[in-house]
C-alpha cells in the first residue's frame, strides 16, 4: 500500500540538547519524522499536535516533570494509550527503576551510554509494530466500508439476495481470518522476544556456574593419581560440558550467541569435513547425498555455526529415519525477486542450504511447534528439544530465516536462508598449537567480580606457571596497574557491575597502550566485535588449554609488554 511508505513520528524527549542531537543522528537513517522536545511540557505540545506518534524516547531525569510523570500523563490520555514509550537513563538503572518504568507504561528501558545499533533496532521494532497496527485498523475500516456498500446493494436488489448474502459472509470470514492471523503473528513475535531475553540471562549466569564447576574439576583431575577417582571426575566434567553445550543452544535460540560472520563458500565448506563426518556419524543405513549449485554466491555466515546447523538438522533427520533412508544436502542461489522465498524474509539476495530426509515427516500439530525451545517428540533423555530452535536463532541472527516443509510419511525438508555478500573469503589463519604448560614467565592481572570464578581463573593461571594478581572490580584493577608496572597481561571478565571489562580495557589503553588484553564472557554480551580493537575474547566455560593458548597468543608477538617497556 502507498500509505506504508509514509514516515511516522518519533518523539525524542530530553532536557540536554546534546543528547537530543545524538539520538537524532542515530535514528535519522530510519527515515522517520523526528520530533524533539527539551521538556515534558514541550513533549505534550507535540503529542497534541500530532496524532500519529509511534514511539516516544523519554529521558527519566528531567527538571519540572521527570520521565515517569510524563509517561503517566501520556498513558492517561485516550489518544496515546498505545504509543510505545522507551525510557533512557544514565542514572536510574536498578531493577526497581526498571519496574517503576514499566509500571508507568514503558515498553522498554535503555541504559546510557546508548549503543546506537541497539537503539535503532528497538525503535525500528516498535515503529514496525505501529505500522502493522495502523494497517490492521485500515483493513478493518476497509472491511466495514465494503460491508456497508454490500448491504446497500442488497437493499436495492431483491433478485439474487441469497447469493449476495453468501458472498458477503465469505468475505467477512476471510477478512476476519486475515486479521486474526496478523494479530497472532504480532503476539508470536512478542513472545519470542521475551523468551529470548529470559534465556540469554539464564545462559549468562549458568556459564559462570559452569566455569567454577569445570575449573575446579580440571584442577582436581590434575592432582589425582587414583584412576577410579579420575574417571569419576571425568564423568562429572563431561556432564558439565553437556551443560555448556545446552547454554550454547539457549544462546542460539535467544540470538545472543557471538557470531563472527565472514564471506563463506558453502559449497567449499560442505566439500570439506562436514559431509564426511556426517556419513560416519549417521551410520551405514543412511545415504548422504549433496546437490551443490554451480556458481553459488558467497554467504555472510559464521562457518563454525553453519557446521552446527547442518549437524543439528542431520541428527533430527537420522532420528526420523530409524530404518534408514536418504539425507540430501542442497545449496542454491535465491535472488531478491524470487517469489518462492518465505514471506517474512526481507527482499534481498539469499544463499539457500537445505537438508531433506525421507523419514516419517511431521503432522501439522507437531510442525507448528517444531521451532519451540524444549519441544520434542523424542523419549526423555533422547534430546533437549533445542536443535531446530538453535537453527532458527542462528539463521535469524545472521539476517536470514528458516522454512519447514513436512507431512506425515512424506519426509521433511528444512530450508535455511542465509544473506548473500559480495565480500571475498578470508584466508584461513594458521592456528598455533595449544598447550597446557607455560612457555615463559609473565604476570597476569585477573579481574572478575565473582569470587569463585576469580579464584578458579587465578588457580589456572598459576598452574600454567604464571604469576596471578587478583582484582574484584575494574576500579581495583586500575589501582593495581598504577602501582605495579610489571603487569604483562590484563585478563578481565566482560560483564561486571560499575565498570565492564571492555570499559576497563579502554581505560587501561590510556595508561598502557601496549598491554595485551584478554576478555572473558559468559555469553555474547559484546555487541560489536570491532570494539575489541585487537583484544582477545575467551568464552566461559573455558578449559585450561584455552587459557594457555590465549596467554601464549598475548605474549607471542614479542617479549612481555612490561619487560619491553622497561628495557
Amino acid at each position: 500500500m502507498k500509505a506504508e511508505s509514509n514516515s511516522v513520528n518519533i518523539l525524542l524527549v530530553d532536557d540536554q540538547v546534546g543528547k537530543l542531537l545524538s539520538y537524532e543522528a542515530i535514528l535519522t537513517e530510519l527515515g522517520e519524522n523526528l520530533l524533539k522536545a527539551s521538556s515534558a511540557k514541550e513533549a505534550l505540545e507535540h503529542l497534541l499536535k500530532h496524532d500519529d506518534v509511534a514511539v516516544a524516547l523519554v529521558d527519566v531525569s528531567m527538571p519540572e516533570l521527570d520521565g515517569f510523570e510524563l509517561a503517566s500523563m501520556i498513558r492517561n490520555h485516550p489518544r496515546f494509550q498505545t504509543t510505545a514509550i522507551i525510557f533512557v537513563s544514565a542514572i536510574a538503572l536498578t531493577d526497581i527503576d526498571r519496574v517503576k518504568g514499566y509500571e508507568h507504561g514503558a515498553v522498554d528501558y535503555i541504559p546510557v551510554p546508548v549503543v546506537p545499533e541497539v537503539l535503532r533496532a528497538k525503535v525500528r521494532v516498535f515503529v514496525d509494530l505501529y505500522r502493522k497496527t495502523r494497517q490492521l485498523e485500515r483493513l478493518n475500516a476497509e472491511l466495514e466500508r465494503r460491508v456497508s456498500e454490500r448491504t446497500a446493494e442488497l437493499a436495492k436488489a431483491n433478485a439474487g439476495l441469497a447469493q449476495a448474502n453468501a458472498d458477503l459472509e465469505q468475505r467477512v470470514e476471510e477478512r476476519t481470518r486475515e486479521r486474526e492471523m496478523a494479530l497472532a503473528q504480532v503476539h508470536e513475535m512478542q513472545k519470542l522476544e521475551s523468551l529470548g531475553h529470559l534465556t540469554g540471562g539464564i545462559a549468562h549466569d549458568f556459564n559462570n556456574v559452569l566455569m567454577a564447576v569445570l575449573g575446579n574439576l580440571d584442577l582436581v583431575e590434575a592432582r589425582l593419581s587414583d584412576d577410579r577417582l579420575r574417571r569419576l571426575v571425568q564423568n562429572a566434567r563431561r556432564a558439565g560440558q553437556r551443560g555448556a553445550k545446552l547454554t550454547e543452544q539457549l544462546l542460539a535460540y535467544a540470538r545472543k550467541q557471538r557470531l563472527v560472520p565472514e564471506a563463506t563458500d558453502l559449497n567449499r565448506l560442505l566439500a570439506a569435513e562436514p559431509v564426511d563426518i556426517l556419513r560416519r556419524a549417521l551410520g551405514g543405513t543412511i545415504e548422504v547425498r549433496t546437490r551443490l549449485a554451480n556458481d553459488l554466491w558467497m554467504a555472510l555466515v559464521d562457518p563454525a555455526q553453519i557446521d552446527s546447523v547442518i549437524l543439528n538438522l542431520a541428527i533430527n533427520a537420522r532420528d526420523a529415519m530409524p530404518s534408514g533412508g536418504t539425507l540430501t544436502i542442497e545449496t542454491a542461489n535465491v535472488p531478491g525477486d524470487d517469489t518462492t522465498r518465505p514471506a517474512d524474509l526481507a527482499p534481498r539476495d539469499y544463499v539457500l542450504i537445505a537438508v531433506t530426509d525421507t523419514g516419517t515427516g511431521m503432522p501439522p500439530a507437531v510442525a507448528a511447534r517444531a521451532f519451540e525451545p524444549f519441544f520434542s517428540t523424542k523419549e526423555p533423555g533422547k534430546g533437549s528439544g533445542l536443535g531446530l530452535s538453535q537453527v532458527l536463532g542462528t539463521a535469524q541472527q545472521l539476517g536470514g530465516g528458516v522454512r519447514l516443509r513436512t507431512a506425515p510419511d512424506k519426509g521433511t525438508r528444512v530450508e535455511v536462508y542465509l544473506p548473500r555478500t559480495d565480500g571475498k573469503p578470508r584466508l584461513a589463519a594458521v592456528e598455533r598449537p595449544r598447550a597446557a604448560t607455560a612457555t615463559g614467565s609473565a604476570t597476569v592481572l585477573v579481574v572478575d567480580d565473582q569470587e569463585e570464578v576469580r579464584e578458579i581463573s587465578v588457580a589456572h593461571v598459576e598452574t600454567l606457571g604464571y604469576r596471578a594478581i587478583p582484582a574484584s572490580s575494574g576500579k581495583g584493577a586500575l589501582d593495581i596497574l598504577k602501582d605495579m608496572p610489571n603487569i604483562d597481561i590484563l585478563f578481565a571478565d566482560f560483564a561486571m557491575p560499575g565498570m565492564s571489562g571492555l570499559d576497563l580495557a579502554r581505560n587501561v589503553r590510556q595508561l598502557r597502550p601496549r598491554l595485551p588484553v584478554i576478555l572473558v564472557t559468559g555469553y555474547a554480551d559484546i555487541g560489536n566485535t570491532a570494539d575489541l580493537d585487537g583484544m582477545q575474547l575467551l568464552k566461559k566455560p573455558y578449559r585450561q588449554d584455552d587459557l594457555a593458548a590465549a596467554i601464549q597468543r598475548a605474549l607471542g608477538d614479542g617479549p612481555p609488554v612490561a619487560a619491553a617497556a622497561s628495557a
